[in-house]
C-alpha cells in the first residue's frame, strides 16, 4: 500500500514537470523497483553490536580422593586391601628408608634399621606398609634395586634377582622377572621396587621362586604375606596385607581372585606391617629398613616428590649412580 501511495505522488509530481515522453519511462522504472521489493534509496540499518565472546572458565582441578583401605575376606582369608588409584593426581607412591637415609643399605654403607612406628610418624603418609627384603646381618643390606621419586636409592648393574615392579612415564606399569625376561630399564622408572617371588604373569599363576634366586625357607614355606599387583586396566595398584599365614600358591590364587593380572610377593613374616592415616593396623615384629609410603589428598605428598613427578613427565630420568 505504501509503495502504491509513493508511486501516486511521484506521478503527480512528474506530470507537472515532465512531458509525456519523459514521464512514462520514469514511472515504469520506479514500478519495476517497487515490484522487485527493492527501495530506490536503500536505508542502511544501524550496526548491531556483536555479542561479547564467552570465555569458558578452566575446569576445576580434580581434588583427589583419600586412598581406600578396605578389610575383606575371600575364600576364608581376611586381608587389608589398599587401592592406589594412579589416575588420581594427588596420589603418589614412594619408598622411605630407615633413619631418613638418602641411600638404601648396601655392601658399602648402612644406615641401620628403625621401628615401624617411627617410620610412620616421620613419613606422614596416608598408607605405610613394609617393602622389600633385607639381610639379617649387621649391614641390613636391602635386596634388589630401588628407585623412588625419580632417584636411585640402590643400584647394581649386576642385579639379577627377583621381580621388579616399575612405574614409568605416564603411569605405565610393568612387572619384570630378571632371570626370565632380562633386566628392567631401571633408569626409565620413576618408582621401582624389586622383590618377589612373582605370583601372577599375564593373568595366570606363575611360581618359580628358585629360578628367581629365592632359597630362604621363610620365603618358600607358609608364612605371613604381603603382595602388590595390578589389574588388566593398569590404572591402579593393589597392595594387599594378608592376615593369615599362606603358601605362595595360596597367595597367588588370592591375588588372582582380587583381580590382578600381574602380582608379586613382598617382604613378610615379622616385617609385615600396615598403617592407615597414622594409625597402625598391623605392627611390625622387628625393626625395618624400608617401607612403601602412599600419599593422597588428605595426606599430601611433599613438594619435592610432586616436583620430581612433573620433571619425570618432561623427560628427566634417574642418573645411574657410580656406587
Amino acid at each position: 500500500m505504501m509503495r502504491r501511495t509513493f508511486l501516486f505522488f511521484v506521478g503527480l509530481a512528474g506530470a507537472k514537470f515532465l512531458n509525456r515522453a519523459q514521464f512514462f519511462p520514469m514511472v515504469e522504472g520506479l514500478t519495476a523497483l517497487a515490484q522487485a521489493g527493492l527501495p530506490s534509496n536503500p536505508v542502511i540499518p544501524p550496526s548491531i553490536p556483536s555479542k561479547p565472546e564467552t570465555v569458558e572458565s578452566p575446569p576445576t582441578p580434580n581434588p583427589g580422593k583419600p586412598v581406600e583401605v578396605t578389610k575383606k575376606t575371600l575364600n576364608g582369608v581376611s586381608f587389608y586391601q589398599t587401592t592406589i588409584d594412579l589416575k588420581d593426581p594427588e596420589i603418589f607412591i614412594t619408598i622411605a628408608l630407615a633413619n631418613n637415609a638418602s641411600l638404601a643399605n648396601n655392601g658399602n654403607i648402612s644406615n641401620g634399621d628403625e621401628s615401624f612406628a617411627a617410620l610412620v610418624k616421620r613419613s606422614k603418609g596416608a598408607v605405610v606398609a613394609n617393602g622389600t627384603f633385607f639381610s639379617k646381618d649387621e649391614e641390613k643390606r636391602v635386596m634388589g634395586n630401588l628407585v623412588a621419586g625419580g632417584k636411585f636409592l640402590k643400584y647394581s648393574r649386576w642385579e639379577n634377582y627377583g621381580t621388579t615392579l616399575g612405574i614409568k612415564a605416564g603411569n605405565q606399569l610393568e612387572m619384570i622377572t630378571a632371570r626370565q625376561e632380562g633386566q628392567p630399564e631401571w633408569d626409565q622408572h620413576w618408582f621401582s621396587l624389586t622383590c618377589g617371588p612373582r605370583l601372577l604373569k599375564q593373568g595366570k599363576i606363575w611360581l618359580a621362586p628358585q629360578s628367581e634366586g629365592f632359597k630362604d625357607p621363610h620365603v618358600l614355606d607358609v608364612g605371613g604375606r604381603t603382595a602388590i599387583g595390578f589389574p588388566a586396566s593398569r590404572d591402579k595398584l593393589f597392595l594387599v596385607t594378608f592376615l593369615l599365614a599362606l603358601s605362595l600358591e595360596q597367595e597367588a590364587q588370592l591375588m588372582q581372585a582380587i583381580g590382578c593380572v600381574e602380582a608379586m610377593n613382598l617382604d613378610g613374616g615379622a616385617s609385615k606391617a600396615l598403617a592407615h592415616r597414622g594409625q597402625i593396623l598391623l605392627p611390625a615384629g622387628r625393626l625395618l629398613t624400608n617401607v612403601i609410603v602412599v600419599y593422597d589428598t588428605e595426606h599430601p605428598a611433599p613438594a619435592e616428590l610432586k616436583n620430581s613427578w612433573q620433571g619425570f613427565q618432561q623427560g628427566e630420568r634417574p642418573v645411574v649412580p657410580s656406587f
